[in-house]
């Protein structure tokens, strides 16, 4: 294994996940009030939503998909033994694959075409939606050229992410994989350990209190549609109803 290999398979994975579990619990305990995704609905609406909806469902499916993979690689392996549910899945997640890349794509135009949304984006903004396109594309490169990921997965990542968390890192197999495999590895940690620092930190707070929280009424003193307006610019005083 050369030294290129030992640090995004070995080395990596480690930095990765201490710089999660260090700064999750720095941000959580010390910052909570940015332990959130920072809303920028009220700021503009109509595009959010052919963003937000595409990216949220197919990250959902992708990221179940993998972790049933990681925990379950038998169970995994004997759906696919019949070629008809092989297909099936293969096809069900490379179109949630293209949801989550369309939806990416629509809300990084979004952010960066919306002069009201400039104000509230930062430098980690544009690096964490950079990578997660990069890493979605990855991901739809290698399906597309490298056919039944779910069975390969389940036979080759798995025991090898296994073997991280047991502190005796497994890579014969992995060093193996083409290179666009590897790269999608590092992403997936790179991703990993900066997470606490951007955005993302809100999928580790989800709002599951509000599936029994009793409802609340809002009430509205701002006309909406200058408020929403992507032509009203920014400013600190709202305009109010007439």
């Amino acid at each position: 294994m050369n030294l290129f290999d030992n640090f995004i398979l070995v080395v990596l994975p480690y930095v990765a996940i201490a710089t999660f579990l260090i700064g999750s619990i720095y941000r959580y305990t010390s910052r909570k009030f940015q332990v959130s995704s920072l809303s920028s609905q009220f700021l503009e609406g109509k595009k959010l939503f052919y963003g937000s909806v595409p990216f949220h469902w197919g990250i959902v499916f992708i990221f179940l998909g993998h972790l049933i993979a990681f925990l379950f690689p038998r169970g995994v392996l004997a759906w696919n033994s019949q070629p008809v549910r092989l297909m099936i899945l293969e096809i069900s997640a490379f179109m949630f694959g293209i949801s989550m890349l369309v939806g990416l794509i629509n809300l990084f135009i979004r952010r960066y075409t919306t002069p009201r949304l400039r104000y509230v984006t930062n430098y980690m903004d544009f690096a964490i939606y950079v990578l997660l396109i990069l890493q979605t594309f990855a991901g739809l490169w290698i399906a597309y050229n490298y056919r039944w990921g779910s069975s390969w997965f389940s036979t080759l990542l798995t025991p090898y992410l296994y073997s991280i968390f047991k502190f005796n890192p497994e890579t014969s197999a992995i060093v193996l994989l083409p290179l666009m495999v590897k790269l999608h590895i590092a992403g997936a940690f790179i991703i990993i350990g900066i997470l606490p620092f951007s955005r993302l930190i809100h999928l580790l707070v989800l709002p599951l209190n509000y599936i029994w929280r009793p409802y609340q009424q809002v009430m509205w003193y701002w006309d909406k549609n200058k408020v929403r307006s992507h032509k009203t610019p920014w400013s600190l005083q709202r305009p109010k109803n007439t």
